[in-house]
């Protein structure tokens, strides 16, 4: 089933991963209650290679910069993504032309150089290997770290145990669900949890850390409609 370009059809039964949740952990619990239903909804999953391309592309930018970026990048090769080998043939001046950094374009040519050799996956093998083995084989690629990967998991594979300890809104809403902060003021980064406390405590959440990780991002939208 399809709702707005993303599928409702997730790998696992929600209703089980929240049952599991409240019965392990009466904060969460708490949240959830504020929070409503689980209404996740996976983006298409295209093949590995077009949604790291893409990754690439929007790090450390506006979305909207990145996307006027990735829509020059693709009216050069027709209006669609190259394939890896088109890449590969791409000049760098061409890729800086339509306004990607130099360390962009290496990181994009090492991406391709690593879907022809096999160290990316297609999307059907993706789809059969364990969380481990995806971070492990896609964090080779340069520019690519762990929390992108773990973004893709959560959002285009649909895994249901995974813990990003840090991104930074999965530890602001830890630390607003968490832990006693002063709402004097607004959170500083010494209140924000280190991963290793993130971790333990997600201990109790699996097999469903993502779960739980999607409602500490509502709770910090639950903040934002809060706030004086």
């Amino acid at each position: 089933m399809i709702q707005n370009g993303k599928s409702s059809r997730l790998p696992f039964d929600p209703v089980e991963a929240l049952a599991h949740l409240r019965a392990n952990d009466a904060k969460l619990s708490a949240l959830i209650d504020r929070a409503g239903p689980f209404t996740l909804r996976l983006d298409p999953l295209p093949e590995p290679f077009a949604s790291l391309l893409e990754s690439i592309l929007y790090q450390q930018l506006h979305a909207k910069a990145a996307a006027s970026i990735h829509r020059r990048v693709r009216e050069h090769f027709g209006g669609a993504d190259p394939a890896p080998q088109q890449l590969l043939a791409t000049s760098d001046e061409v890729l800086r032309a339509a306004g990607v950094s130099g360390n962009k374009a290496r990181a994009m040519k090492d991406l391709a150089a690593r879907t022809l050799d096999g160290t990316v996956p297609t999307r059907a093998a993706i789809r059969k290997m364990t969380d481990a083995e995806i971070v492990e084989r896609l964090t080779q690629v340069r520019g690519i770290g762990p929390w992108t990967v773990e973004m893709l998991l959560i959002f285009r594979l649909g895994r249901p145990d995974v813990l990003p300890v840090t991104d930074y809104g999965v530890r602001k809403g830890f630390a607003l669900t968490f832990q006693r902060v002063p709402k004097t003021r607004p959170l500083a980064a010494e209140d924000l949890p280190k991963p290793e406390v993130l971790f333990k405590r997600g201990k109790r959440w699996a097999p469903f850390r993502s779960v739980a990780s999607w409602y500490l991002w509502r709770a910090v939208d639950l903040a934002k409609t809060t706030a004086p």
